[in-house]
């Protein structure tokens, strides 16, 4: 079998893998808003008992906004693919009262040596006003429209200078998370669906001229 052959196989079974891959993150994503609301809900108030989430917990009364993604799955065969759905919720910078949640996917494509499957929690902390602009726009590239850097963890740890700090939980264990190219897209059905009537992200998280009660327990959760 000669190296052309053998590249053109290669890439067929990469890439009937990554196809199988990202049925799988839509198979188990959540079916409705309310779902992913409620597990949004869950993994942040798990992250604020984890004792490694000093930094986090002491630092986020200054974020601008706090975006979730619950379950955050992720597969590749040299050709990666990671995906999933996620809540943006932002602070009155007057009032401190936080929003509702505007709802967003998140996903992206990567290649090299990669081979497996593993789902994720993942939290952004949006910390300036740029990160929080590109995440009302309608589509953004992580890293490219807006910095991105890990978040720190540990009481004595020390942030980046960044748009965005990212943490990610594997298992319960915080990880090194790399999300640069990751691109955030807004998800109108579900904003429709979850607010009864059409509303832009803006509308939601800056004009906060929505409400939803089943985020209350949430939204008590912030600070």
């Amino acid at each position: 079998m000669n190296i052309v052959r053998r590249l053109v196989i290669t890439m067929v079974v990469a890439a009937a893998f990554l196809g199988s891959c990202c049925s799988l993150l839509y198979a188990e994503d959540f079916s409705k808003p309310d779902e992913l609301v409620a597990k949004s809900t869950a993994v942040f108030k798990s992250f604020m008992a984890d004792p490694e989430m000093e930094w986090f917990k002491n630092h986020l009364d200054r974020a601008k906004g706090v975006f979730i993604v619950p379950q955050l799955l992720r597969g590749g065969f040299f050709i990666g693919g990671s995906g999933g759905s996620g809540i943006l919720m932002a602070q009155d910078a007057k009032s401190g009262k936080w929003s509702y949640p505007a709802f967003y996917t998140m996903g992206s494509i990567s290649f090299g040596l990669q081979i497996g499957a593993d789902a994720s929690e993942v939290i952004l902390l949006v910390m300036s006003d740029k990160g929080l602009d590109a995440m009302l726009s309608t589509e953004f590239k992580l890293g490219a429209d807006a910095a991105v850097a890990a978040g720190p963890v540990g009481a004595s740890a020390k942030a980046q200078t960044a748009d965005i700090l990212a943490y990610g939980r594997s298992k319960g264990a915080f990880m090194g998370l790399s999300l640069e190219g990751a691109v955030i897209s807004v998800r109108d059905s579900w904003n429709r669906e979850y607010y009864k009537k059409a509303v832009r992200p803006v509308e939601i998280v800056i004009q906060q001229s929505v409400v939803n009660s089943g985020a209350d327990p949430l939204r008590q959760a912030l600070p």
